[in-house]
């Protein structure tokens, strides 16, 4: 699964889930009911493994437009002991018939749900004897409107339904023993309205009618865990192809990437560069992809991307990409698929055996995504994004509030907890630094063994460590993992010497005001002065290194490595000088350790100045916009006066400004098509930092006269590159008005629901928010209603204006006042810890004492708890760090030439 970003950069990725529908109320069967009993306590978490399903049939009546769907579900299973009740799963089905039959002889259950996590109770009149048995339910349900579970969305004048089920919503659609350590095949029958196509994770046999519907018959599908079961129904477009044999598949595979009618025109990129990127994970796997066929299948509403075996689902604009699309697109959309194609041998063809381990499928498939999606296209520099996204995830591992990658689950409520940045951002780059430091060969010999070991089954992180440590001949590296996955927080490995001889330390890095506690790691510590490069374990507190050549010490070769480090003056400075020509992870490590130094409260704001000054130029558009984000953030953070903020807009549009006339910059439709794609890349970054960061004027004019041609009817004018800025800017513009921009932003917000266009409609509602006026937020949080805004679209808008520094506290306050209506319905795996993330926008020691005491309460309990104290921490380390710093900051960014 691929979540909507942790970072603000898995960038435009937005909220997926309902937060403003209402949990669907518990439903009990008509059966009679049992003799009262005692029943054994309700799991928590893991059923009992009191009964091991074998098998799934699901013949099922699918019909969007309707409110409800249901049928008949049958399971196969072995029951290990006699007994009168039995735990399943099943979260707000209405059952009407619940059975089981055991040797002939059926015996009625009554269905109860006893947890709202989805746990149900079956209690029969007589004990059952153990033995072979099938199960047997017939219910129907409530399609849902949000990303979880069986969920139907209308576009344009169409309905049409999906289903995402990871983690635990597989039991919102249909009884099931719904846990990864059951993997058992799925038949599926599904009944629709003439004409539909339903997809399913295997291919379809037949169709027949019967009944006036249409009956669609599917073969059985390998072993499944109940999550990646897939079903979808709807006059979809279909763009159909094969992907051509490979050294490691003899026949074709057929492939369809599946749509919304709107999208007809839109699905050859994905199809023709899917074949691409299966033959390299083929390749890398070195075996056939291990389903009869692969569909993608695209969601309007989908937040991210889910790996549906044979069947993968995915957020409209994330594969409805086309040759002349952004440079920021492609890199989405090769990264993504990479991605989620890999999960198709590591996590479906080799599932964890509990939610414990899913770190493991979702940090390899992380890293897999931006290692594959590189070598599809090496000139879209695919690859520095995954270094990016685990600096960024060092953030978050840097505070005291949080997880391991690899943590115990014991309840229900932990499980959608893992899929955060820890699981993503850090868990692939240490799978990064692990492959760097073993040599790729080895580590994909180790994968490799690993998945022929597991090949249709389950396996957990301890048999995956043992494959690495074979394949490496070095028993080091078992526990060098096992220290990076099995504790939190970053290492900081503190250098003192000179000329490549240093003693060095390590520690838990900590910001300024908070005490870490004392760790070690085995860090694979990889170095490098000119073309010079030296590796070593280091798994003691401290030691020597030495490293050979010339020049500038770089103490994080290639940016591989999963820490920060602290550097004597000279060093820094040197570091900092030579910025323009270090590798792009090289430059990731150099602007988060350098940022981390100043929150540490050691590094200068001056030196983060120079390095926003020197590395803006650096080649590669990962490194060169990574430069600015220590300064800029002294900014967002309140540390600037008056004074110090018109310096810093001079110093950022005095460093960039030449950068982007050197470019060039013209809005218009297909301005740039062709172009390289890093100058491409560079443009946009460039243009974005002169808006947010310098506000230029010249770049705000150009940009505001695009949008009110394109506006105004030439469609010419205006590249969807740029739609979610410039629509911004010229709405910044018109709330220069007497209503304070209302009038225009519900221009927009017309516009919005009037279209499906899949870039588009998001890029106008999400300008809604960016110019940060109180009255357009006010109008937006209060009034922007319409049954044609999607409930995802509603909860983006008001997560977008908290989000925005000039309107968090107004967003704060509304939030606060309409928490219980929010959280009511946050049944999808993208919602809960989304909430608290935006409200830790806001940097004061007060104001983290004020969403302790407002939302604590609110969220015990929930997967959003951890999240939040994530939040109150974030808020108040930079109070703290702003009351520390914030004057020496403003005198010194004040004296900036």
């Amino acid at each position: 699964m691929m979540p909507p970003a942790f970072k603000t950069t898995f960038k435009t990725l937005l909220l997926a889930g309902t937060l403003l529908t209402a949990a669907p109320a518990l439903a009990q069967s008509a059966a009679p009911a049992a003799p009262a009993a005692e029943a054994p306590p309700v799991p928590a978490g893991r059923l009992p493994d009191a009964v091991i399903p074998s098998a799934y049939r699901l013949d099922l009546k699918v019909d969007p437009t309707q409110t409800r769907f249901g049928g008949h579900v049958e399971i196969d299973a072995a029951i290990k002991a006699p007994g009168r009740f039995i735990y399943i799963h099943g979260n707000g089905l209405a059952v009407s018939k619940a059975a089981v039959t055991i040797a002939g002889k059926t015996y009625l259950a009554d269905w109860k749900q006893v947890d709202p996590t989805g746990v149900v109770l079956l209690t029969f009149a007589q004990a059952l004897p153990a033995g072979k048995a099938t199960f047997a339910f017939d219910y129907d349900a409530p399609f849902h409107e949000g990303p979880d579970g069986m969920f139907r969305v209308k576009v344009g004048d169409d309905w049409y339904s999906w289903t995402q089920f990871e983690s635990t919503d597989a039991r919102a659609a249909y009884p099931a023993f719904d846990q990864p350590g059951y993997k058992q095949p799925f038949t599926v029958t599904l009944r629709t309205p003439k004409g539909l196509v339903a997809v399913t994770n295997a291919p379809e046999t037949s169709v027949t009618q019967e009944g006036g519907l249409d009956v669609h018959h599917f073969a059985a599908t390998a072993p499944l865990p109940t999550y990646l079961l897939a079903m979808m129904v709807g006059p979809f477009a279909v763009a159909k192809g094969e992907i051509p044999a490979t050294p490691q598949r003899a026949q074709p595979l057929p492939l369809r990437i599946v749509s919304t009618k709107e999208n007809a025109g839109k699905l050859d990129f994905a199809l023709e560069n899917s074949k691409q990127i299966v033959a390299h994970l083929e390749n890398y796997f070195g075996q056939s992809f291990p389903y009869p066929k692969l569909d993608e299948i695209s969601s309007p509403i989908m937040g991210g991307a889910m790996e549906n075996a044979g069947a993968d689902l995915y957020q409209d604009r994330l594969l409805i990409v086309q040759d002349k699309d952004s440079t920021e697109q492609k890199r989405e959309f090769g990264m993504v698929v990479s991605h989620e194609l890999a999960h198709q041998w590591f996590g479906d063809l080799v599932t964890p055996a509990w939610w414990d381990d899913i770190w493991l499928n979702e940090s390899f498939a992380n890293w897999m995504g931006y290692r594959i999606g590189n070598e599809w296209r090496p000139d879209l520099n695919i690859g520095a994004g995954a270094l990016e996204e685990g600096f960024a995830a060092m953030d978050t591992d840097a505070l005291l509030a949080g997880r391991p990658i690899h943590q115990a689950i014991e309840k229900n409520a932990q499980i959608d907890a893992a899929f955060d940045s820890i699981t993503y951002g850090k868990g692939g780059h240490v799978v990064a630094m692990i492959a760097a430091f073993m040599g790729d060969t080895k580590f994909r010999d180790g994968v490799r063994g690993y998945m022929a070991a597991h090949r249709y089954g389950n396996a957990t992180s301890a048999q995956f460590f043992a494959a690495m440590a074979q394949a490496s001949g070095d028993p080091r590296i078992l526990p060098a993992l096992q220290s990076f996955t099995d504790q939190q927080g970053v290492p900081l490995l503190t250098f003192s010497g000179a000329d490549g001889r240093y003693s060095v330390t390590q520690s838990r890095y900590a910001q300024l005001g908070t005490q870490a506690p004392a760790q070690t790691w085995g860090v694979p510590l990889c170095m490098r002065r000119g073309d010079a490069r030296a590796c070593q374990l280091l798994d003691t507190v401290s030691g020597t290194v030495q490293v050979g050549g010339s020049g500038v010490f770089m103490p994080n070769a290639g940016g591989t490595g999963y820490y920060r480090f602290e550097l004597p003056k000279a060093d820094w400075d040197a570091l900092i000088a030579s910025s323009a020509s270090l590798t792009g992870g090289e430059g990731l490590a150099l602007s988060d350790s350098l940022a981390a130094s100043f929150q540490a409260g050691r590094a200068s704001a001056g030196q983060l100045a120079e390095l926003a000054r020197v590395m803006s130029t650096n080649p590669d558009s990962f490194a060169a916009d990574s430069a600015m984000d220590g300064l800029i953030t002294l900014q967002t953070s309140d540390m600037l006066d008056t004074k110090a903020t018109v310096a810093y807009r001079r110093f950022v549009g005095h460093i960039l400004a030449p950068q982007l006339e050197r470019l060039g910059f013209n809005p218009a439709l297909d301005a740039y098509a062709g172009e390289n794609a890093e100058r491409s890349q560079a443009r946009v970054q460039l243009v974005g930092r002169l808006v947010s960061a310098a506000q230029d004027p010249a770049v705000i004019a150009t940009l505001t006269k695009a949008a009110t041609a394109w506006l105004g009817g030439d469609s010419k004018a205006l590249d969807p590159t740029w739609y979610r800025l410039a629509f911004g800017l010229w709405l910044t513009e018109q709330a220069k008005g007497k209503d304070g921009g209302v009038s225009a932003a519900k221009n927009l917000f017309e516009r919005a629901l009037s279209t499906q266009e899949s870039h588009l409609r998001p890029a106008l509602l999400s300008a809604l928010s960016l110019p940060g006026k109180p009255a357009i937020a006010n109008w937006a949080l209060n009034d922007a209603h319409d049954q044609r805004l999607r409930p995802t679209e509603r909860m983006s808008m008001v997560l977008n204006i908290t989000s925005n520094r000039t309107t968090r506290d107004l967003g704060y306050v509304w939030v606060r006042d309409h928490s219980d209506e929010l959280l009511k319905g946050s049944a999808g795996i993208f919602v809960a810890s989304r909430l608290p993330q935006v409200l830790g926008n806001q940097c004061s020691v007060e104001a983290a004492d004020a969403m302790a005491k407002d939302f604590r309460p609110k969220l015990a309990g929930l997967t959003g708890q951890l999240e939040l104290e994530r939040s109150i921490e974030r808020v108040r380390s930079c109070g703290v760090l702003k009351n520390a710093r914030a004057k020496e900051v403003s005198k010194e960014i004040s004296e900036l030439k």
